[in-house]
């Protein structure tokens, strides 16, 4: 096996397409398929799945990707110790798009008064996409909300998020039950199933509801007049100057929490990273 093989592997593994991996690596397809092939063989086990959407790793080719990763990880890291000033420690981080907006760039702003040689990618997508990236090593380690940390995860560092009712500040006393929940299209969203459940809690119904796809969207909606939402409290503090918005903080808290994949190999970047969070909870 050689290094440029498993690259090849780990591409069509977190694609889940030869096709697709092969395009991203600029490489015509039947390339990629050989090298797959080539792989099999020298192993001598099936590393994928073939089916009508592409493929999935066999139970063989999860053993390999976990070794992939620390393979390549080692590469990177012998790397970055024969000449640091042309391969700098990285570090990838996936959030959800609420975790990303205020938070992510706040911790990332201390973490680089005492890590500035290290090059951070964040990555943003829902909590499936994540955990998916997390497991085929595509980041290092992802911010998502309270989580039943599953067998191949690890929980390294968790805060708990105060949450904030935003409402559009008009002078009608009774336009409160007509207003709309304004709710992230994304079904798992913490923060639109908070939203969901306040009209059993509250004094007021609402079975309209209207999905947006970003959270700027959704607080311009509340801006102009159109519904409710909920969003963390430390987006909301960004916003209180402006004052067609009411923003009121709810008594519940949203634990977030920061996964690894267990009994992976930690690189020296993400140590460093868990370290600072740990140090700075």
């Amino acid at each position: 096996m050689e290094s440029h093989e498993l690259k090849i592997f780990k591409q069509v593994a977190e694609l889940q397409s030869v096709s697709r991996a092969a395009e991203k690596l600029g490489y015509v397809q039947p390339n990629v398929s050989q090298r797959i092939k080539n792989l099999e063989e020298e192993l001598g086990v099936r590393l994928f799945l073939r089916n009508n959407r592409g493929v999935t790793l066999t139970e063989e080719g999860k053993k390999l990707l976990d070794y992939t990763n620390k393979i390549l990880q080692l590469i990177d890291e012998a790397k970055t110790a024969v000449n640091p000033n042309k391969w700098r420690e990285s570090l990838k981080i996936g959030a959800t798009q609420t975790i990303s907006a205020v938070k992510i760039p706040h911790l990332l702003s201390s973490f680089f008064k005492e890590y500035n040689n290290i090059d951070v990618k964040v990555r943003t997508s829902n909590k499936i996409k994540l955990e998916e990236m997390l497991f085929y090593g595509e980041v290092d380690g992802i911010f998502v909300h309270s989580s039943q940390s599953k067998s191949e995860c690890e929980i390294v560092y968790s805060y708990f998020e105060k949450i904030v009712l935003i409402s559009p500040n008009l002078n009608s006393n009774d336009r409160q039950s007509n207003y709309k929940l304004l709710v992230n299209s994304d079904v798992n969203c913490i923060y639109r199933k908070q939203l969901l459940d306040l009209p059993k809690e509250s004094n007021f119904h609402s079975s309209n509801i209207i999905e947006f796809d970003t959270l700027e969207s959704i607080i311009q909606a509340v801006h102009d007049g159109l519904g409710i939402s909920i969003i963390p409290a430390d987006i909301a503090e960004t916003r209180k100057t402006t004052q067609e918005i009411i923003f009121t903080e709810l008594p519940k808290k949203i634990k977030i929490d920061f996964l690894i994949k267990s009994r992976k190999q930690q690189s020296p970047s993400l140590k460093k990273f868990i370290r600072f969070l740990q140090l700075n909870n």
